[in-house]
């Protein structure tokens, strides 16, 4: 969608019920970010109000989504025929069950996410889809996830799984110990199991970072927190880091140029696996 047009939609017609469209949610804000219409007032809103604080974050979320097909397929062309992405968020087109299945036909996913929104698009657009599922569950719900009827129909932990958690980590502050609900995921995953994530990370400078910081987190409930590379590779312990290793997003496995400047794209990227490399 060419910048500074927006598709307008009646939106009492896709509220699922008990939705508060005047909270700004970051699932409906990304959305917006890659020329979605699913969200609403105000979170229009907050995304204009994040991209005067960095005008290249349209670009930031496209290139984490990109990164997002260069895992999938990058796992699907290991063997991986099972996916579970957690934090989802709303469908934007070349989703897991779109690039795994092209790579893959017959590829199980099961996507989770905590906003009511995300996951009522997720179902319109599964429909009909026998090897895909969503679940209604946050992050810091694991278990929840993991027993949930749908992940337990298509998931088989006894197999390598594709664990991915792409730019949702950074919404988990530190006192909520992400660290541990990624570990109690990733005990739950046989041998020759991934794990793919995105993060923001120190941004290029510290003044930078805090406004982003200031403006989210006094415009919704929930916290945005911009992690250094240390905090951000405590996510793959048990993993071993294929190459190129946590990079910045858009040099990650790369099927395009790089920009001059990837840390302008300020989050980092990786992909581990569960033991050691093969060979």
């Amino acid at each position: 969608m060419p910048e500074g047009r927006e598709r307008v939609t009646a939106e009492p017609a896709r509220v699922p019920p008990g939705v508060d469209t005047g909270k700004a949610n970051i699932a409906r804000v990304y959305d917006y970010w890659l020329g979605g219409s699913n969200n609403f007032q105000a979170d229009r809103d907050l995304a204009r109000a994040l991209i005067a604080v960095e005008p290249n974050v349209r670009a930031i979320a496209r290139a984490n989504r990109a990164f997002l097909g260069r895992a999938v397929r990058f796992m699907a062309a290991e063997g991986v025929r099972q996916f579970l992405d957690i934090g989802s968020g709303i469908p934007a087109g070349q989703n897991v069950h779109e690039v795994a299945g092209q790579a893959a036909p017959g590829t199980h996913v099961v996507y989770a996410d905590a906003d009511d929104v995300a996951v009522a698009h997720s179902r319109l657009l599964l429909q009909g889809q026998p090897d895909a599922a969503v679940v209604h569950a946050d992050l810091r719900e694991p278990g929840t996830i993991l027993s949930d009827p749908q992940t337990r129909r298509l998931i088989d932990f006894t197999q390598p799984v594709g664990l991915l958690l792409m730019a949702v980590l950074h919404f988990i502050p530190d006192a909520d110990d992400p660290w541990r609900h990624v570990a109690t995921l990733r005990n739950h995953l046989a041998p020759g199991s991934y794990l793919g994530l995105s993060h923001i990370t120190t941004a290029r400078t510290a003044r930078l970072g805090q406004a982003f910081e200031t403006v989210y987190n006094s415009n919704t409930a929930g916290r945005v927190v911009i992690r250094d590379r240390a905090a951000i590779a405590r996510f793959f312990d048990g993993f071993t880091l294929v190459d190129p290793g946590l990079v910045y997003i858009p040099q990650w496995r790369p099927n395009s140029p790089t920009p001059d400047d990837p840390s302008s794209f300020w989050g980092l990227a990786g992909a581990g696996r569960l033991g050691p490399s093969p060979g």
